[in-house]
């Protein structure tokens, strides 16, 4: 599935990440490495495993898009360190011709040191014009730019016969602004209220759909 925004294609992906083409990026937004951990040692029983398969996901789709860059649009750790970091870290060695990039989240909260050692390289924000990447949606965004974000891991409601409704994560792209969806399992949806003419395309496990706002 493909989106145009001011004249750049950009390339949706159901494993919840976008490759721009004519920039040889791959983004994806809210990782959240650690947090599975991080609610299991609160005595939440998240499955292990599924630590294992963001991390596979990744891998799948720098194999699948051979990105110059990778760049997480903020959320990239949950919190202080864990042992997830040196699995993180293991995958920025093996695609070490890969550029690995991190616009700050709120929840990246370590010393610049250890991303640094790890070869990640930081932004508060990024511009590459068109684009402005953030992790926080801008308030503002100035004429012929545009904004993409992560941190509202946004979804939207579907709803069925006898008032029955589900959620499901998305693509969000409105006039000047857009969001990525939380590529992290277990890191739940905010719902989102799209506008007519907004572009929404949800996410069902191995593709993806565009819908009409309601």
């Amino acid at each position: 599935m493909e989106m145009e925004i001011l004249g750049e294609r950009l390339r949706l992906y159901p494993q919840k990440a976008v490759f721009w083409p004519g920039k040889e990026i791959l983004f994806i937004a809210d990782l959240h490495v650690g947090k599975i951990n991080h609610f299991r040692r609160s005595g939440i029983p998240l499955p292990v495993k599924a630590n294992d398969r963001n991390i596979e996901l990744l891998m799948d789709l720098i194999q699948a898009t051979h990105p110059k860059r990778v760049i997480c649009l903020g959320d990239l750790f949950h919190s202080h360190y864990n042992p997830e970091w040196e699995v993180f870290g293991e995958v920025v060695k093996h695609f070490s011709h890969i550029s690995f990039e991190l616009v700050m989240g709120n929840h990246d909260i370590m010393s610049e040191i250890q991303y640094s050692r790890k070869g990640i390289l930081l932004h508060d924000e990024l511009r590459i014009d068109p684009f402005i990447f953030t992790h926080h949606p801008m308030e503002e965004v100035e004429e012929g730019a545009y904004n993409l974000a992560g941190h509202i891991h946004p979804g939207v409601s579907l709803r069925g016969k006898g008032r029955q409704s589900l959620t499901l994560p998305c693509f969000y792209f409105g006039s000047c602004a857009g969001l990525l969806p939380a590529f992290g399992m277990f890191t739940g949806l905010a719902r989102i209220h799209p506008k007519k003419d907004d572009n929404v395309f949800i996410i069902l496990e191995d593709k993806i759909m565009k819908v009409n706002p309601s």
